[in-house]
């Protein structure tokens, strides 16, 4: 059994932050911990408040995990200000974190800003400790500080934002209008494009979460870059496809779909 961290806020709906991460490295087979940095208040309808957490106390969970277990990956969630950020950074690198999936998250769903707007500057600084960045287009285009609007230009951001330091760079495409193509920029400089598939479904809570989970757990197997996304496109396209209603906004991806088939629940 592999072990995997996550570094993030909690979601107490459930559907995204560490809730989601926890699911989905479960899902893959591997080990889930958690590092807390942020509560919010939140359900399937939207953020209502968010309350950071005591910088000393993040510190403090990622130092006595690495003191005491063998950490094949880390996914990096929702880290608010500058200061968390700055914490987060300087405590990776001191106990040589490897296999660090980013995922720069910046607003949530429902339009409630989880990044200030001072701590953009200390998130691109951030992005050099990165083994992979997965932007989805807005937050590729504050990194990039330039519009996205085809594939050419999801290719020049990739380009811009790995100039930051950061070693390859997924930009997921299911915020354009014409397909759902994600592109990878990896580390040699190829690129590699991960074909989408749309479904008609307004419950996509936590995709991100659970994509770049995803992926951090398959890196902590033993996986290539190209093979973790891959493997990660996969499980989120049938999490989305899986997904359900809880509530009356914006419900959570079908984390577990074959054991709550298992377990009696109707998808169809």
């Amino acid at each position: 059994m592999k072990n995997v961290l996550t570094i993030a806020g909690s979601d107490s709906c459930g559907g995204a932050g560490i809730q989601a991460d926890l699911k989905a490295m479960s899902a893959q087979g591997v080990y889930g911990m958690s590092v807390v940095t942020a509560i919010t208040a939140q359900n399937t309808q939207g953020v209502f408040a968010v309350q950071e957490i005591d910088l000393e106390i993040i510190q403090k969970q990622i130092d006595v995990l690495y003191e005491d277990i063998d950490i094949s990956s880390v996914k990096i969630g929702m880290l608010s200000s500058c200061d968390i950020i700055n914490t987060v950074h300087k405590t990776l690198k001191k106990v040589n974190a490897k296999n660090i999936v980013i995922d720069p998250v910046m607003i949530s769903k429902s339009g409630y800003f989880l990044l200030k707007e001072d701590a953009v500057d200390a998130l691109k600084e951030f992005l050099e400790i990165g083994t992979l960045i997965t932007p989805n287009i807005p937050e590729a285009e504050v990194l990039a500080n330039m519009e996205i609007k085809n594939e050419k230009d999801m290719i020049l951001a990739a380009e811009k934002i790995q100039r930051l330091g950061a070693k390859n760079i997924l930009i997921k495409g299911g915020h354009r209008e014409d397909n759902c193509t994600d592109i990878l920029l990896t580390s040699e400089g190829i690129v590699k494009k991960f074909l989408g598939e749309r479904f008609e479904t307004k419950n996509t809570h936590g995709t991100g979460c659970t994509l770049s989970s995803t992926i951090a757990s398959y890196l902590g197997k033993g996986y290539s870059v190209e093979e973790s996304v891959k493997l990660g496109k996969e499980y989120i396209t049938e999490a989305i496809k899986n997904s359900f209603s809880i509530g009356s906004g914006v419900g959570p991806v079908g984390h577990f779909i074959n054991l709550y088939k298992k377990a009696g629940v109707d998808f169809e």
